[in-house]
């Protein structure tokens, strides 16, 4: 095998969470002197999702944010929660910007090396890792793999494992729509029958929004039954009644506690959604995957495995408690988002969803969602 088929790190996914690693690699004087492999069957020349995270300063993806807000909305049956989000900012990035970018930063590195292809297998031995490609075999000392194991499906009832999918219009108008100051995190007015369904708003003019319909259970829909409830979202929430579809973005997000931490090894890496790096109660993963991939960094430095201490375990058992409620009683939904948003200050429930909060801030969202559909799922988590 020639020299040129080894490298000292090999990524599997030019996605978010793989290609922050390599930003992150690539910007570190440490890996000078690494060469660093990323494999994935995709160019990433489209935009096939949204991100969107919450932050109190700028930060280094700001060139990029596609709109940002500070207020924001939650709309249930009975009620509207306006909050005001300072010292935070809402953002959105569109995912081919971020490709863009990400792509532009690491080319500019002579040790990054962009290889598409598409995996077939990673086998570990003594040594090396060994990475089996449709056209090739690469050799590396360690692989960062943001591939799901194959067993999350296979043991999955040996999990709690809700699915946030969903289908979503960017949408053009002829005149003044949408108040583009402010984002619908979830309006629950719009239901599919006894389960967790909202919708999600991102204005990002006065004429042009994203539209999208989200669902919080254990089953999928089809295509048809998403553009069903856009469709009669716009015109009987929105009174929008002429529109051009400009996008679509569709997506299933796993909010699970499946310990996929389990398929980390001295020489891989299970990152991203493969690693488990979705927070399990809300499907958020920008910031997390951010946070995750300086850790990562940080233990390589000091010769640690690079996935040690990557997980907190009293948020994992947090998300566990949430997903047990949400799993049993799928139409309790509603009432606790409208319970975590309105009795909670902003500061407090953006630092309990970034895994940041104080043991006093974690107690009082706990007596926010005190009922007895929480005190079962505790204890049966327990």
């Amino acid at each position: 095998m020639s020299d040129s088929s080894h490298f000292d790190y090999i990524i599997i996914g030019n996605g978010l969470a793989g290609l922050q690693l390599a930003l992150r690699m690539a910007s570190d004087v440490f890996f000078n002197d690494k060469q660093i492999a990323l494999i994935d069957f995709s160019e990433k020349n489209t935009n096939d999702k949204t991100w969107s995270f919450w932050e109190t300063e700028p930060s280094q993806w700001n060139n990029i944010i596609h709109k940002s807000w500070d207020k924001a909305s939650v709309i249930t049956s009975k009620k509207t929660i306006d909050l005001k989000l300072k010292p935070y900012s809402y953002k959105s990035i569109r995912s081919i910007d971020f490709y863009k970018e990400a792509k532009h930063r690491l080319k500019q590195n002579p040790n990054i090396h962009f290889i598409i292809d598409s995996v077939k297998s990673v086998k570990e031995e003594s040594d090396n890792i060994f990475i089996i490609t449709e056209k090739n075999t690469f050799t590396a000392s360690h692989v960062f793999d943001s591939r799901i194991p194959e067993t999350f499906s296979e043991d999955s009832k040996h999990s709690i494992s809700i699915i946030q999918h969903f289908k979503g219009w960017v949408i053009k108008t002829e005149t003044d729509a949408f108040d583009e100051n402010k984002v619908i995190m979830m309006d629950y007015r719009l239901k599919d029958g006894n389960q967790t369904t909202f919708t999600y708003v991102l204005p990002f003019s006065k004429t042009e929004a994203l539209v999208e319909f989200t669902y919080f259970t254990e089953n999928l829909v089809n295509e048809e039954t998403y553009d069903k409830y856009i469709k009669n979202y716009i015109k009987e929430y929105l009174k929008i009644d002429s529109y051009t579809i400009v996008e679509t973005e569709t997506g299933q997000i796993p909010m699970t506690n499946f310990p996929f931490e389990k398929h980390n090894t001295k020489r891989i890496t299970k990152i991203g959604t493969g690693g488990g790096w979705v927070k399990g109660s809300t499907g958020y993963s920008f910031k997390h995957t951010e946070k995750k991939v300086e850790k990562i960094i940080e233990n390589i430095k000091v010769n640690k495995k690079p996935s040690n201490s990557l997980f907190k375990s009293k948020y994992k058992f947090y998300d566990k408690v949430f997903l047990k409620v949400l799993k049993d009683e799928n139409y309790k939904g509603e009432w606790i988002f409208q319970q975590f948003y309105d009795k909670n200050s902003v500061e407090t429930m953006f630092k309990f969803l970034d895994e940041e909060s104080s043991f006093k801030e974690e107690l009082k969202i706990m007596s926010s969602l005190f009922s007895w559909s929480f005190i079962k799922a505790f204890f049966k988590t327990l």
